[in-house]
């Protein structure tokens, strides 16, 4: 069987479990729902402030909908281990690299799709919905194609958690606090604040709601696009780490 046959049958075998895991599949939705909800509260309330951008208000709960796609990430492998069925799926394909392989690319496809048509729709909303003129407009679409990437990311920094933890509880609760804890310990770093604060997806997320609608000086130090680089790279090191560990552990 050669490699491509062999990652193509991991790629569909990921894909079943993925959409027959309740867990994931909930997850999932609420990952896909969580900004549309956002979008029509800030809209109908009329909660923004003068300052505020259509693309920022509307996302208001992207944010959480990114940690829920570093959940989703997470429970795809750390739930194999917790109910044992990873046997199973190093039984069906003995190659761990490329088990980890097609996990990471489900999960980085499944949620960049999701997310970027999930936010462009909740960006319609609240641009449909928002008073015309009120809040600066910009163009949102690189925009929006960063923020999917940045939920992408953070699934595969999911991934990565749950592969070094494989405990579902345990892989979650790291992954929430690795995504938020740069941001709320950048600021004792003093001059290397901005690149500490800038290791998160939701560092990313955030800047990138104000990438088209805002000036420069309101989208932070680092700037959204570096920050999104940074944030990538520092994935791929946490998921190639992980891989080696997962192919030494599991020798």
């Amino acid at each position: 069987m050669t490699t491509l046959t062999l990652g193509s049958q991991a790629l569909s075998y990921e894909w079943i479990k993925f959409r027959s895991v309740r867990s994931t599949v909930w997850t999932t939705a609420a990952t896909a729902v969580l900004p549309l909800l956002g979008a029509v509260f800030v809209a109908a309330t009329g909660s923004l402030q003068p300052d505020d951008t259509v693309l920022g208000g509307s996302l208001t709960l992207s944010v959480v909908a990114q940690m829920l796609a570093a959940v989703v990430g997470a429970l795809v492998v750390s739930g194999e281990y917790s109910s044992g069925t990873i046997r199973t799926t190093f039984a069906a394909v003995p190659c761990r690299s490329t088990v980890f392989a097609a996990k990471a690319t489900l999960v980085a496809a499944v949620m960049y799709v999701l997310a970027l048509l999930s936010c462009s729709a909740a960006y319609l909303v609240g641009d449909a919905m928002l008073p015309e003129g009120r809040y600066a407009q910009g163009d949102p679409l690189p925009a929006l194609f960063g923020i999917a990437a940045s939920f992408a990311v953070a699934a595969v920094l999911g991934l990565a958690v749950g592969t070094l933890v494989r405990h579902s509880a345990g892989a979650v609760t790291t992954v929430i606090g690795v995504l938020l804890l740069p941001s709320l310990f950048g600021p004792l770093f003093g001059n290397a604040e901005r690149w500490i604060a800038g290791l998160s997806p939701t560092a990313a997320l955030e800047k990138l709601t104000q990438t088209s609608d805002a000036t420069a000086d309101t989208v932070g130090s680092l700037g959204p696009w570096p920050s999104l680089l940074l944030v990538t790279a520092c994935t791929t090191a946490l998921a190639l780490t992980a891989l080696v560990l997962l192919r030494r552990r599991d020798a």
